[in-house]
């Protein structure tokens, strides 16, 4: 099992920036895929950016694509989500998600661990 806890969120103008950070406890988290999803006030939880355990991969939604950036440092036990050009419909809890068949899913079902959430505002 793994324990995910995110951080970094916070209220932002439009345009502006955020950095959100994910920690990893508990089993090898260099064996995981690992995603950031979202859920905003009456919405469904969407998936917004994923990582492969073993490779740079990455894949984004598309309102993601061209403005946010996932990373990892499995040294450290961490994942990143760099949020750039952020616009107010970004706004939602940012959750971070641990899957740990390797599925290499956009599906939050697909996902086996998540965190608590961080909340990001974006002011227009």
């Amino acid at each position: 099992q793994v324990q995910l806890v995110e951080s970094g969120g916070g209220l932002v103008q439009a345009g502006g920036s955020l950095k959100l950070s994910c920690a990893a406890s508990g089993r090898t988290f260099s064996s995981y895929d690992m995603g950031w999803f979202r859920q905003a006030p009456g919405k469904e939880r969407e998936f917004v950016a994923g990582i492969r355990w073993n490779d740079p991969t990455t894949y984004y939604s598309d309102s993601a694509k061209g403005r946010f950036s996932v990373s990892r440092d499995n040294a450290k036990n961490i994942i990143y989500l760099q949020m750039n050009s952020l616009k107010p419909e970004d706004t939602a809890v940012y959750y971070c998600a641990a899957d740990r068949h390797l599925s290499g899913s956009r599906r939050a079902s697909s996902y086996d661990y998540w965190g608590q959430g961080t909340q990001v505002t974006v002011s227009s």
